[in-house]
């Protein structure tokens, strides 16, 4: 595929649904959700990537070299009006710092590229939608830092279970 049609495919797919995924993946959908929701042709793999890097822009996940404790920015938009009536669109800089405490260590991406089956058997303790969660990432190899929201927490703590029982 050409640099140009390359182009071509990511703003078509980022102006098509872009936006929409990265709403819903704030609304905790899991990418199957998404993908389900979407009325523009998306491939799972776009929306995987789209989650995965939209969650480390807003600092959801942190990456190994990029330590719990730095701080994490996300863009809004405000609409403005002059006074003759035209409407445009301001970018707000929102900047938030999370603690090393606020976030899990996660291991998965190592966990499945050693031996997926066993992985998958493991998180059979999980409801279904906490496991097209964690299985919908593309998680990377070396360890990764997610925020310790609800989820996360329950997730977590079903695994240890799992693991002091096995």
């Amino acid at each position: 595929m050409s640099e140009f049609n390359r182009a071509l495919s990511n703003f078509t797919n980022e102006v098509a649904s872009g936006g929409a995924i990265r709403h819903l993946a704030d609304l905790g959908y899991t990418v199957k959700e998404i993908k389900d929701n979407l009325t523009y042709p998306t491939p799972i793999d776009r929306i995987r990537e789209t989650v995965w890097k939209h969650f480390i822009d807003i600092g959801v996940i942190k990456i190994a070299n990029d330590k719990p404790g730095d701080e994490a920015e996300s863009y809004t938009y405000e609409k403005e009006q002059d006074k003759y009536g035209n409407v445009s669109f301001r970018r707000v800089k929102k900047s938030k710092r999370y603690n090393a405490d606020e976030y899990i260590p996660c291991d998965f991406g190592k966990r499945i590229y050693k031996d997926k089956d066993a992985f998958v058997k493991s998180l059979e303790v999980l409801s279904d939608r906490d496991r097209e969660y964690i299985l919908g990432l593309p998680w990377s190899l070396e360890t990764v830092y997610h925020i310790a929201d609800e989820r996360m927490k329950r997730i977590s703590e079903k695994l240890k279970v799992k693991e002091a029982e096995d």
